[in-house]
């Protein structure tokens, strides 16, 4: 059983009959904060669901954490900057229209969320460092385009390593039919 201090009680009721449907979890509330029951593996994902949740990602991308490969990540906006014009800051990671943040979401297939002065991500691991150098970048104040070829740069090489990959898969198993 764990507890769970919770902001938003409101959205967290409403995830719940999707978190109780997806995982083994019982989820009851009490005064500003939720109570799950279950095995402790699924009552520590869906703690990391819950928190994504009240953060303010949708159920369906928080439910993403259940798979072990994903992440959730925060990044402190203060953290990464000098400036005391926040607001411009997270201007910078949105994007005029959110084509910024959209961008980064499709290069990476990662799930990002500004709320006040910080980022929530909930991507897999293989992506996680990439969408981290990426958001730091844009806060301390380089070129969307710098950033965006970087990311275009670290798919490349990832798609390639697992093309290799699967290729010397190929050739260990033509070895083993001779």
């Amino acid at each position: 059983m764990r507890q769970i201090p919770v902001e938003n009680m409101r959205k967290i009721k409403k995830a719940v009959p999707a978190i109780e449907n997806k995982t083994k979890i019982k989820v009851s509330f009490g005064k500003g904060q939720v109570t799950i029951r279950g095995n402790e593996l699924d009552e520590y994902l869906t703690e990391k669901v819950i928190h994504a949740v009240d953060f303010g990602f949708h159920v369906e991308d928080a439910l993403l954490l259940k798979n072990e490969d994903f992440v959730l990540e925060f990044i402190g906006v203060k953290e990464h900057t000098r400036r005391k014009n926040l607001k411009e800051v997270r201007a910078r990671l949105i994007g005029t229209g959110g084509k910024a943040r959209k961008t980064i979401e499709s290069l990476t297939g990662a799930v990002l969320v500004i709320h006040d002065n910080e980022v929530g991500v909930i991507t897999d691991s293989n992506h996680l460092d990439a969408v981290t150098q990426a958001i730091e970048s844009l806060i301390q104040g380089a070129k969307h385009g710098n950033v965006f070829a970087y990311l275009e740069k670290q798919n490349i090489a990832r798609r390639r390593f697992d093309e290799e990959d699967l290729g010397l898969k190929e050739d260990v198993m033509e070895e083993d039919e001779e």
